[in-house]
């Protein structure tokens, strides 16, 4: 298998960090910042539930289920940038590993 440039692997595992990160701070903001300010959340209404209770019991999810769902198009994003190809990874490692 061939091996990968130390600068451009770092390069890569950056840009996946930088991603992680924002992901991780955009969860924490709708996960806890929306019960942290409570109080003055109530008075805003979404589908006749005060925007607390709201995300509380689905938008913090929904958020959540976005969030995957981006990281895994981002991650295919900047794995084809940096030429990472799970298929040629198969190919070349085909008959050297054993299976477990």
């Amino acid at each position: 298998m061939r091996k990968i440039e130390k600068r451009k692997a770092d390069a890569y595992f950056r840009e996946k960090n930088t991603y992680m990160v924002i992901f991780f701070i955009i969860w924490f903001v709708v996960s806890f910042g929306t019960a942290a300010f409570a109080d003055s959340l109530t008075d805003i209404r979404i589908i006749g539930f005060p925007f607390h209770y709201f995300m509380g019991a689905i938008g913090a999810l929904a958020t959540f289920i976005i969030l995957l769902f981006a990281n895994a198009i981002v991650g295919d994003m900047i794995d084809k940038k940096y030429g990472i190809d799970d298929k040629r990874n198969e190919e070349i490692s085909a008959g050297k590993v054993l299976d477990h």
